[in-house]
């Protein structure tokens, strides 16, 4: 599957295997490059430190170019460092980042943790291999940097971006990449008063337009929605994901797109019982229990159809049925758009990010606290 993957990655997505193989022994009109922080003395400390509070920028070039592949890699005694570590891109000279996220969740890694998977556009390899394959156009400058808004010192922040430089522009109808991280720590339940997802108050509770959705994404302009990683810690018991998935575009009330069940949505099945997956469009690569206190983190990509707006989409999901549950999300949302952007919420204070159990009463949480 590896080498599958690797063959139909970043800028392959719309197509098959045979036609990326096909396109091989044709000329390419591109240079090579590779930004990296290795020793510029020749010697073999190829790593960069950053102290808390410092910014590092990791690629500052002029276009046009395409960045295809981000690989990271940290040596950090900071418990939570992928959750207090920031990714930020910024194209064309834009004030405002187009990527913006702990570095944990762009990869996947929600809940602060490291654990191996292998998507198409995101993997983590062994061992503690961040690597991104989404492909990144640009026309005039591309800059990428982290902040360590941590308390302790990265002592080894080791990358490799891989990108093509050309000669000629994009044609002015490219899409530029963008991904944004959201929480909400805890969601907020209408109700704490109940002993199961299956009481009569939570099964009849009604929701047609998506009031009180977690919101993955919300963008203005034109462009189309490729997918989103999730990460949950639950504060109480039972299953966190009878939610259901909600999407609006172009300004609708209702939603075009209404799903029928969190784990359908990422495409499993019956609260993913049969146990941890990671597939090239979507998975559950950590499975908790249903319990308070339990961690999961799950994907979806729709690089198989792109979902298009052109002037506004709304991507949600419910936390629990109707939104009575009061677990925690943690999500990034991966998309490509004509600028200017929508700017983004400020990213929450560190502390807030960081995954722990909440007294919102309901099921189990009580007797954490």
């Amino acid at each position: 599957m590896l080498l599958a993957i690797l063959l139909i990655g970043p800028a392959a997505f719309g197509q098959s295997l045979s036609d990326w193989l096909g396109d091989l022994p044709r000329p390419k009109d591109y240079v090579q490059k590779r930004i990296s922080s290795y020793d510029r003395t020749g010697a073999n400390d190829d790593s960069r430190p950053i102290d808390p509070g410092q910014t590092l920028t990791l690629l500052d070039e002029k276009g046009p170019g395409e960045i295809t592949h981000v690989w990271i890699t940290i040596a950090s005694g900071e418990k939570y460092h992928l959750k207090k570590l920031v990714l930020r891109m910024y194209w064309d000279g834009e004030s405002d980042p187009s990527v913006e996220a702990p570095v944990g969740d762009f990869f996947g890694l929600g809940n602060g943790e490291y654990f191996m998977y292998e998507s198409l556009p995101l993997q983590v390899g062994s061992a503690k291999a961040l690597n991104s394959f989404f492909p990144m156009p640009f026309n005039k400058s591309a800059r990428i940097t982290v902040t360590n808004e941590g308390s302790r010192k990265v002592d080894a922040f080791y990358y490799n971006i891989d990108m093509r430089a050309y000669s000629h522009p994009f044609p002015p109808d490219t899409y530029y990449f963008h991904a944004e991280y959201r929480q909400c720590a805890p969601c907020q339940g209408w109700t704490n008063d109940w002993q199961s997802n299956g009481d009569k108050q939570v099964d009849g509770k009604k929701n047609l337009d998506g009031e009180g959705n977690y919101v993955f994404l919300e963008a203005t302009g034109r462009g189309h929605f490729v997918g989103v990683t999730q990460s949950i810690f639950q504060n109480q018991d039972d299953w966190w994901g009878e939610g259901d998935d909600m999407i609006f575009v172009d300004g609708e009330r209702l939603p075009s797109i209404n799903g029928t069940g969190s784990e359908d949505y990422y495409l499993g099945a019956w609260g993913f019982d049969a146990g941890p997956t990671d597939y090239l469009l979507f998975g559950v690569p950590v499975k908790g229990d249903h319990v308070a206190g339990a961690r999961w983190s799950v994907y979806r990509f729709h690089l198989d159809s792109p979902i298009p707006y052109t002037k506004s989409i709304r991507v949600t999901i419910e936390h629990g049925h109707a939104n009575h549950r009061s677990d925690n999300f943690y999500s990034v949302a991966y998309w490509y758009q004509a600028e200017p952007h929508r700017k983004f919420p400020s990213l929450p204070p560190v502390d807030t990010r960081l995954p722990r159990i909440y007294p919102v009463g309901g099921p189990g949480n009580s007797s954490k606290f």
